[in-house]
């Protein structure tokens, strides 16, 4: 007999529509991940009772944890389609979609408040971009190394959806939008603008929403030192809010 794979999808047609289950059974393969899994459904979407139903919709891109697109809730942990293996999962492999984030439908979420976030930390270094500037500044290797680390961020959404400060109740920022505040603080140009991102995490929702719960960097699937670019930026704040005074 045929070696199958048992999963069980919510589902939602829209944001308005009721919510459901459905059951589907796939062949097993060799290094089968969630999203192959997903492709087999779409190619023939059957629930396991035999009934016709919809493709089950997802986000997805690059198929190498680079994106972060598919990224959901997989046995209940927030991570990615395209590198959570199967064999490595207990069946039937349950697939949600994100919940701090608005549904749009089955297991895609619109993550924009994300890189709305990213935007209001000014995470980004300025250039005019009008003409070749030649090499940009160096600095030390240990420095490279630490932003190295925090430039691995792929917005994926895994770090708010596992923070209990971060959702639909809360304006709390997140831990992945400081962390790039960091980054971009670190970089010898960035530091034009430091005063500009550590204002906009002085604001309400900024760096003093963190609960300290440090799920964040749990499931961080790179690594990232969240919770120590959280520390970080706590203490850049609260220096540049001591200056602040010194300076009226």
């Amino acid at each position: 007999m045929s070696k199958t794979v048992q999963l069980k999808i919510k589902r939602q047609d829209d944001p308005g529509a009721a919510p459901r289950w459905e059951e589907f059974e796939v062949p097993w393969e060799e290094r089968l991940n969630v999203h192959a899994a997903l492709m087999a459904i779409q190619r023939n979407p059957k629930t396991v009772a035999g009934q016709k139903t919809t493709p089950v919709v997802w986000d997805a891109n690059c198929l190498e944890e680079v994106c972060g697109s598919c990224t959901m809730l997989i046995n209940n942990r927030v991570m990615q389609a395209c590198s959570a293996l199967v064999d490595n999962l207990e069946q039937p492999i349950e697939l949600r979609p994100m919940t701090k984030y608005p549904l749009i439908r089955d297991l895609i979420v619109d993550r924009t408040r994300i890189f709305a976030d990213f935007k209001r930390v000014h995470s980004w270094i300025d250039i005019d971009g009008t003409h070749d500037i030649g090499p940009g500044p160096k600095y030390a290797p240990e420095l490279a190394d630490i932003r190295y680390a925090l430039s691995r961020c792929m917005a994926c959404g895994c770090c708010m959806e596992a923070c209990p400060n971060y959702g639909p109740q809360s304006d709390f920022i997140g831990a992945a939008p400081i962390s790039q505040a960091r980054l971009m603080n670190l970089h010898p140009s960035g530091d034009m603008h430091k005063a500009t991102r550590l204002e906009a995490l002085m604001e309400p929702g900024g760096v003093e929403g963190c609960g300290n719960a440090q799920n964040c960097v749990q499931v961080c699937p790179k690594d990232i030192p969240l919770t120590t670019s959280i520390a970080d930026m706590n203490g850049q704040t609260a220096r540049h809010a001591l200056a602040s005074i010194f300076r009226r």
